[in-house]
Parts: C-alpha cells; structure tokens; sequence
C-alpha cells in the first residue's frame, strides 16, 4: 500500500518554471515506476513522466521532452516533476501515481489527490 501527497502547484507566466513534489509513504516506494498525469479543464487525464524504481530510465510524453524532468529520491519517498518554459496549454490538475505495471499507461495502482497548475500568457 502507497499514500501520495502531491504538492507544488501554483500560478505561473508562460516561460517559467514550478516544481512539483510527491511525498509517498509506505516501505515498498522503491519498488514501484512513479508517474505523473495531467488533467486540463474538460478533458482526460493523460500520462505526462515516468521513472523507474532506480530512476535509471525515464519516460516522456511527446509535449513535454525538453522542459520537463522527473526525478526519485527512494531514500526520501519522493519523486519530483521540474516543468520548464511552461505554456499555457500547461495548465491542468498534475497527479502523482505510483504502479507495478506498465509505466505509460493510465492503469495505475495508487494516486495522489493533485495539485492544480495554471499557466498565464
């Protein structure tokens, strides 16, 4: 069992930067890939970053590649979502997830309650 607490969000203009944390409890953090996955106002939530339980292999979503990074930190249970040059088609509720499958799926196992970015032009 996991229990993720996003964090982070928050009102920025286009071109700046946020950094979005995820606090994990539970001993078995390290054996899972973590995600994060956004939502914009109406519509899916849709996968955007994913790390490995060593955080030796990450994945990406094509509209983020070059502007975002997600990291881990097992020895603190977090993992991380740096978002760069954000836009404003950025905006949308970010979750942080936590899976035993597939790492680009939606099909994750535990979720956290989100945090709501937005982007101004």
């Amino acid at each position: 069992q996991v229990q993720l607490v996003d964090s982070g969000g928050g009102l920025v203009q286009a071109g700046g930067s946020l950094r979005l944390s995820c606090a994990a409890s539970g001993r078995t953090f390290s054996s899972y890939y973590m995600g994060w996955f956004r939502q914009p106002p109406g519509k899916e939530r849709s996968f955007v970053a994913a790390i490995s339980w060593s955080g030796g292999t990450t994945y990406y979503a094509d509209f983020v590649k070059g502007r975002f990074t997600i990291s881990r930190e097992n020895a603190r249970n977090t993992v991380s979502l740096q978002m760069n040059r954000l836009k404003p088609e950025d905006t949308a509720v970010y979750y942080c997830a936590a899976t035993y499958g597939s790492p680009t799926n939606n099909n994750y196992d535990y979720w956290g309650q989100g945090t709501q970015v937005t982007v101004s032009s």
